[in-house]
């Protein structure tokens, strides 16, 4: 499997123990695009074994480590762990980290010299802290995590999350861990994860693992490997134990999820390929087989009807010409209308030189066609300034993208070459870092001011809007997400029932509210409440 897995390769699970000291061999070094966040840490599991070890998560980066977190808590929930979320309680802290960029690591070694602090005043009466680093981080940077002032007791990379039991136990002697293997097939389709908030009104669910794009720039094939996807049948039994919970909003997860290919049963591996959208190519051959994302799509929007379906991230290759998955959104009342089309560059020049697949003609195409296809959708986007070589010329034109797409949410990054990509390789990060962060200044002044008006059509219309919880500015405000993922705030007041002819009340985190927005920004709306309501009464009603 490339440079990390030859023929025969081992599975994550089968990792080896290291003894403190020796020397290791030179591992992966690579990474490609955002900078990370720590999300909340989780609340302890009620009723653990009195005694038990406590573990404490911290989740950085994507939606990908928020998922790999709830898997990675699955498992050593099994083997007998509890949750903590106080850190100075904790026998095991793990990070789930992200290697993206430069920035996105820096924030992971800066949090391990907080740790390392917190393991020297640890009592010497209790068990010494184990400290460990999972993810892509992990696979990237093995050997110098394990022997970077000796702090680090166990590495697991991505696809090795079922052997941390094993890797704690072993550090728990004294020894440091790792497993880092890549695996040609594990997606964990066994493991139902436990999701990170009690009683939460939205999850994630992965569908798939790795990518096979190769885009020049990108760290992500080397840290998480090759593409492999989820049986359905496994990914549709995760989101009827979501519907079951309450949950109201599940977001389909992969790097590239619309490559979707279910080869689990031998009567799926005759299934048709689909063809390319005109203009688009790839860097491997056509893949024979398998049931398709929108097969997928189609099954999972049939489960709950008050539950809202988003996913992400798609590539914008594989939205074929039948446009059987824009179909299903435009006619799904429960699909969001709202696609990540992930640009990266208006450039047909820079676009050659990352790998994507596309030039800047073949992409403004499909975002007419989608917008044709799916009326009112909502679109976001990614982008990279600064890539190798690019000129002044090709900077504007990706401004002049922005402008001519007008998206409504957007991902902005200057470029951060990582070692093993193919950048690394082949070109020369020759874009001054001060013109980098002009550039980048530049483009986000742009993509505000074209978001700001594209939301701002919004403004005396009716948002259907999922309540998430209160504003983090103000008490007595509610926030939520509409249809197309923009955040929404309004007052919280008591409103009357669209659905049943009981008390007016007031809204909680999970309703389903009827909001008119009266003003818009390039983040935000804000509106005035006018009733609770359903997904399916507020669809009907339209």
């Amino acid at each position: 499997r490339r440079a990390r897995c030859g023929p025969g390769q081992r599975p994550a699970g089968r990792g080896v123990a290291l003894p403190a000291g020796p020397d290791l061999r030179h591992f992966l070094r690579a990474a490609a695009a955002r900078q990370p966040e720590p999300s909340q840490e989780l609340p302890p599991e009620p009723g653990c074994t009195p005694g038990a070890p406590k573990v404490y998560l911290e989740t950085y980066g994507c939606q990908m480590n928020v998922s790999d977190t709830e898997i990675a808590w699955a498992i050593l929930q099994r083997s007998g762990y509890a949750r903590t979320k106080d850190l100075a309680e904790a026998d095991v802290v793990l990070l789930v980290t992200c290697s993206v960029r430069e920035k996105a690591e820096q924030a992971i070694w800066n949090r391990l010299q907080h740790l390392k602090a917190l393991k020297a005043r640890r009592p010497q009466a209790r068990a010494p802290l184990r400290i460990g680093i999972l993810g892509c981080m992990a696979e990237r940077l093995k050997e110098e995590i394990l022997h970077r002032e000796k702090l680090v007791d166990v590495v697991a990379g991505p696809d090795a999350y079922r052997d941390l039991p094993r890797l704690l136990a072993v550090a728990e002697s004294g020894q440091q861990a790792a497993n880092v293997l890549l695996s040609l097939d594990e997606t964990y389709a066994d493991i139902l994860p436990v999701q990170t908030s009690a009683g939460g009104t939205t999850a994630f669910v992965s569908i798939m693992r790795g990518c096979d794009n190769m885009c020049s720039y990108c760290i992500v094939p080397f840290t998480r490997g090759r593409e492999r996807s989820r049986p359905i049948a496994s990914i549709l039994q995760e989101v009827r134990m979501l519907s079951d919970q309450g949950v109201k909003e599940v977001t389909l997860l992969g790097q590239n999820v619309n490559s979707f290919r279910d080869l689990s049963e031998v009567q799926f591996q005759s299934v048709a390929a689909p063809g390319l959208s005109r203009g688009f190519s790839t860097v491997y051959k056509t893949k024979q087989g398998g049931l398709r994302f929108s097969h997928l799509l189609d099954q999972v929007s049939r489960i709950d009807p008050e539950m809202r379906i988003r996913f992400t991230s798609p590539h914008p290759k594989d939205f074929p010409d039948e446009a059987s998955v824009l179909q299903l959104i435009q006619e799904r009342h429960n699909i969001c209308k709202q696609l990540h089309l992930p640009a990266q560059s208006g450039s047909t020049r820079v676009l050659e030189a990352m790998r994507r697949g596309y030039t800047r003609e073949a992409y403004l195409e499909l975002v007419h066609h989608v917008r044709d296809s799916i009326p009112g959708v909502s679109l976001s986007s990614d982008f990279i300034t600064g890539f190798c070589g690019e000129t002044e010329e090709d900077h504007q034109q990706t401004v002049s993208l922005l402008r001519e797409v007008r998206y409504n949410v957007g991902f902005l990054f200057a470029y951060s070459m990582r070692q093993k990509t193919r950048a690394h390789h082949r070109l020369q990060d020759d874009v001054p870092t001060d013109v980098k962060k002009r550039r980048l200044e530049e483009l986000i002044a742009t993509f505000r001011e074209e978001a700001a008006r594209a939301n701002a059509v919004l403004v005396g219309q009716a948002q259907l809007v999922l309540v998430e919880g209160p504003s983090k500015r103000s008490a007595s405000e509610l926030c939520g997400r509409n249809d197309g993922n923009i955040k929404v705030i309004f007052p919280d007041a008591e409103l009357e029932d669209a659905a049943e002819c009981g008390a007016p009340g007031r809204a909680q985190p999970g309703d389903y509210v009827m909001v008119k927005v009266t003003s818009a920004s390039s983040q935000t709306l804000r509106g005035i409440p006018l009733c609770r309501t359903t997904l399916s009464r507020a669809a009907a009603s339209h």
